[in-house]
């Protein structure tokens, strides 16, 4: 079968997976239709600029708009492929919240029609892409899916997670290796297809329970490894022991890598799958659930560790730098520095200046709150007796605490050793 098999894809979710994803397809010479529910988001695009900071996205994005290949709505229509890339948030009770892909599939499910195929990007617990296919079949009864009909359907369902960093995604969707998970295996191959217009990496293909699993697993696993570093670093703070060297030194072992510890973790992933692999199977999951809690824990100590210092040198005056989950990105989603901020602002008794080069205001969770404000780094650097280092974006990289001698200096990231 020949690429042209997928003259139109349409890409539902245009956030930080979803636009690259249908930017890519575009580039490619696919016609792409874009949809999201945020109006100002789909204006954005059709006017060729990007609501998100990753490197070159602005200008593929662009040049894809301007061809004609890409093009933003606020609804679904037909088309021969469909990627849904939408959150998968969890609730308060850290249960998986699917309300976003069902919202998604059950949009595009009136403009489906024989031959299409459907695939989940979204990280889903481990079931989702076969309950997608029965709620389709809900949805149009005068369809048949993989689930019930096996090859003889007539919509291919799969899954396919994505497996991207921020800052690298463009690299990463084209050279990326792609588990790709069916609802059957006719459905894996189909999707296949899909992607190997787009990607150099090899496609895996496997089970859609297997793909889901597959990401819930990476992301587990990375959360384990840096909560060992993180509860690590706790011992060495309270025996007066610099955490980054002990690493360093443990490192020369030649089978030891241990990561450097960090003020938690953030992002859309690793701070949120794990969760997932806990709720299918809560009895058998305790290392998982432990290296939730430490992470989830991390900021309050980092925060604690503030005041103790604010206390020490009879101040109020305290700079954060950095309000995103990791490097030279925007994004903020389940970021630590935040929770770290939203914590020292908890009594109101100190002024917290927030360095943040990435935004213009400060986010929903910190606005209101008092003694909080969003401020350029040379005012904060200026105006605050202790600096508190959050995220480790390049332009902090320039300071030298030995230029400010009155000041106190807490690196949660290790930039300034």
């Amino acid at each position: 079968m020949t690429d042209h098999a997928f003259p139109k894809i349409c890409v539902i979710g245009l956030g930080y997976v979803g636009l690259p994803t249908a930017a890519v397809f575009a580039s490619r010479g696919i016609e792409v239709l874009g949809v999201d529910t945020n109006a100002r988001t789909v204006a954005l695009i059709n006017d060729g600029r990007v609501p998100i900071v990753e490197p070159d996205l602005d200008i593929l994005v662009k040049g894809a708009v301007a061809a004609g290949k890409l093009s933003a709505s606020t609804s679904p229509d037909t088309a021969d492929a469909f990627i849904i890339a939408v959150p998968t948030p969890f609730t308060e009770g850290k249960k998986p919240d699917l309300s976003y892909v069902k919202a998604a599939v059950e949009s595009l499910a009136p403009v489906l029609k024989s031959g299409d195929l459907v695939i989940i990007e979204s990280t889903c617990p481990v079931g989702t892409t076969d309950s997608a296919s029965q709620w389709l079949a809900e949805a149009r009864p005068d369809l048949r899916f993989p689930h019930s009909a096996g090859s003889d359907t007539d919509i291919h369902v799969a899954h396919s997670p994505e497996r991207v960093l921020p800052g690298r995604v463009l690299i990463e969707l084209v050279c990326n290796d792609r588990v790709v998970g069916g609802v059957g295996p006719d459905c894996a191959r189909r999707a296949a297809q899909l992607y190997r217009i787009a990607i150099e990496g090899e496609c895996l293909l496997t089970t859609a329970r297997t793909a889901e699993l597959v990401k819930l697993s990476e992301n587990a696993y990375r959360d384990v490894n840096i909560a060992f570093a993180n509860e690590l670093s706790l011992v060495a703070d309270k025996l007066g022991i610099d955490a980054w060297e002990a690493v360093r030194l443990a490192n020369h072992h030649p089978r030891v890598n241990i990561l450097n510890p960090g003020p938690g973790v953030g992002g859309h992933c690793i701070a949120v799958d794990p969760w997932f692999i806990v709720d299918s199977a809560p009895e058998l999951t305790p290392l998982i659930r432990t290296a939730r809690q430490v992470n989830d824990g991390k900021p309050a100590h980092i925060a604690n560790t503030v005041r103790a210092a604010a206390a020490a040198m009879q101040t109020r005056r305290i700079a954060c730098l950095g309000l995103a989950y990791k490097a030279d990105i925007d994004d903020l989603r389940e970021s630590p520095s935040v929770d770290v901020v939203a914590d020292l602002a908890k009594p109101g008794d100190l002024a917290l200046a927030v360095v943040e080069p990435h935004c213009q205001q400060l986010p929903n969770d910190l606005q209101g709150l008092k003694g909080v404000e969003l401020i350029d780094l040379a005012t904060a650097l200026e105006a605050a007796d202790i600096i508190v280092l959050l995220t480790d974006h390049r332009p902090f990289g320039d300071i030298d605490p030995a230029d400010y001698p009155d000041k106190r200096f807490i690196d949660t990231r290790g930039l300034w050793k």
